[in-house]
């Protein structure tokens, strides 16, 4: 478990300023196994899974934990297949909140 997944999400201020690709960048060391992607304005990891009952698992796993956290990524899935994308939508790019859900979700230690 890392600092990030220790952290809480807080809410974004109205006017909050997203992350610049550099500082992005700098995080993106603290979520293996996710990537930066459309300009450094989302995180974003797929996942593949035996069958559609464990991709759907991890799915139900990862939107309780977004609704614990109050930030919620979008996903995408299907048989033995999920992709997760954080991005802070009134932002149009990232903050701390992503990254701490990304840490989050690979606490998870889910095997797919």
């Amino acid at each position: 478990m890392n600092e990030l997944s220790k952290k809480k999400c807080v809410p974004c201020e109205e006017g909050g300023q997203r992350m610049t690709p550099e500082q992005a960048r700098d995080l993106l060391p603290q979520v293996a196994g996710w990537e930066l992607a459309d300009d450094a304005t989302k995180l974003v990891r797929s996942y593949a899974f035996k069958d559609f009952a464990s991709a759907l698992a991890f799915v139900n796993a990862v939107g309780a934990l977004a609704e614990a956290e109050w930030h919620h990524p979008d996903i995408a899935f299907g048989w033995g297949r999920v992709e997760l994308t954080f991005t802070t939508h009134n932002l149009r790019g990232l903050d701390e909140n992503d990254f701490i859900m990304a840490a989050k979700v690979n606490a998870l230690n889910v095997n797919p």
